[in-house]
């Protein structure tokens, strides 16, 4: 078989990846916990007015308005936080969070960089500055980030799932599915990090291990279109356009949106209908 279209099928997947994978992967998006939303931004509240001066209750109701999307309310409070304990690192990066979110990157840097300057050793900062750097497309500085997170926080998932992204960007195939698999070692019921293994697997020409990560991935979410999208490049690369067509189907079924998967499914429509019905004299086809 011509390795030419393959060559591009996997830039596309690679591609789905790199614009795609950062929004899937689960994250402890801001640190801390948070018990619920309305019921306990009013437990929250009653906890600060009955001890104004304590900062963690602010950082804490700051977590709750910020999973909430409440954001200007999560940042009031969180400044709070640091009004009263200028060295609350953790603060310093939830707010970043906040602002990262709000596409406020310059704020973001530098509150991540006051978190950095209070505990160097603190993982999260460095993962989240190394996020905003990615965003930026400064992708030398945010490797140089998750590597300090990683050696900082070996049981930080996703600094080598971020640090494996970049890995892979770059063309470092080997190093990322070494990343990666450190990532599934740590969180091995989320289906990105083998997503992301897979497609390093087949650009290094390993389909059969990128077939069993893709498939790990489906039996983890099947609702992932992504996972039915790079299943449907494996079946197109084993000559099976039926499975192919079918994958690519599932994958369009889940996002619309999936003009690859839709892509895809043209390229094997007509073979898949053709083994439907192999012979024109059925009345049927």
């Amino acid at each position: 078989m011509d390795k030419g279209p393959f060559l591009w099928l996997v830039s596309v997947g690679l591609l789905v990846l790199v614009t795609g994978c950062q929004a899937t992967f689960p994250q402890k998006n801001i640190e801390g916990r948070a018990q619920g939303l309305r019921e306990n931004l009013i437990s929250l509240t009653d906890v600060i007015l009955s001890n104004p001066y304590d900062p963690v209750g602010y950082n804490v109701r700051g977590i709750a308005y910020g999973r909430a999307g409440r954001y200007r309310r999560a940042i009031r409070d969180f400044s709070m936080a640091i009004h009263l304990d200028p060295d609350f690192y953790a603060a310093y990066a939830n707010r970043a969070l906040i602002y990262r979110s709000m596409n406020e990157s310059a704020s973001a840097l530098d509150d991540y960089n006051h978190a950095l300057q209070i505990n160097p050793y603190y993982a999260a900062a460095y993962v989240g500055r190394g996020n905003v750097y990615r965003e930026a497309g400064q992708f030398d500085f945010a490797f140089n980030d998750y590597s300090q997170a990683v050696q900082r926080d070996p049981m930080n998932e996703r600094a080598w799932y971020n640090r494996a992204w970049i890995e892979q960007v770059r063309g470092q195939h080997m190093q990322a599915i070494a990343d990666f698999g450190m990532a599934i070692s740590r969180q091995p019921r989320v289906p990105m990090p083998y997503n992301g293994r897979g497609l390093s697997y087949i650009a290094v020409g390993d389909w059969e291990n990128a077939a069993d990560d893709f498939a790990a991935a489906v039996a983890l979410d099947p609702n992932f279109a992504e996972s039915w999208f790079n299943m449907a490049l494996v079946f197109e690369h084993q000559g099976d356009r039926n499975k192919a067509y079918q994958a690519y189907s599932k994958a369009w079924s889940l996002d619309r949106k999936y003009h690859a998967a839709r892509a895809g499914m043209r390229r094997t429509r007509v073979l898949h209908l053709i083994k439907r019905c192999p012979s024109s004299t059925q009345p049927a086809c």
